[in-house]
């Protein structure tokens, strides 16, 4: 789990909805009512919330150059149910895209992906490559080549386990 700072703009709704699962433990915070309140879900919903979750994760994984963990919807497949509209400021012009629906969780994911798409930081967000982690995390490193959530818990793992093969 990651002590970085949030992901900027609609990025950190999509990964605070990534992060609802702790791989490691199996906690998942969409069980609770606290967690579905954060999202604005009911508990019909969730079922839907955790197959756009998933769909995400693997998207971040492959920004990560690594495989998803499983088979998932392809998150394209999901965000084509969830239209966006043009939202013109009528002050200075700039345009931005927007939920049609802004209840609808795909939707508002769907809209913060579009905006990162805009801003250029969609494939800077990236799920950790460590097996028992998969958080997303949002990478700030100048190349854009981070790999862990946490260089002190995930990185030093993995380090560790690589130094002990090659000791073997």
């Amino acid at each position: 789990m990651s002590e970085r700072s949030a992901a900027p703009g609609g990025l950190a709704l999509v990964e605070a909805l990534v992060n609802t699962l702790d791989i490691e433990s199996g906690h998942d915070s969409l069980d609770t009512p606290e967690g579905r309140a954060r999202f604005g879900l009911t508990e019909d919903e969730v079922p839907a919330a955790r197959t756009l979750r998933e769909s995400l994760r693997a998207t971040l994984l492959a920004h990560a150059g690594h495989p998803p963990h499983r088979p998932v919807t392809p998150l394209g497949a999901l965000l084509a149910h969830a239209p966006l509209r043009i939202a013109v400021d009528e002050h200075d012009g700039s345009a931005t895209l927007a939920p049609a629906d802004t209840g609808p969780l795909l939707s508002r994911v769907a809209a913060a992906v579009a905006e990162a798409l805009v801003a250029g930081t969609w494939t800077r967000l990236k799920a950790c490559e460590a097996e028992t982690c998969h958080w997303a995390y949002y990478d700030r490193s100048p190349a854009g080549r981070g790999r862990w959530c946490s260089m002190q818990v995930c990185g030093a793992r993995a380090k560790m386990r690589r130094y002990r093969a090659k000791e073997a």
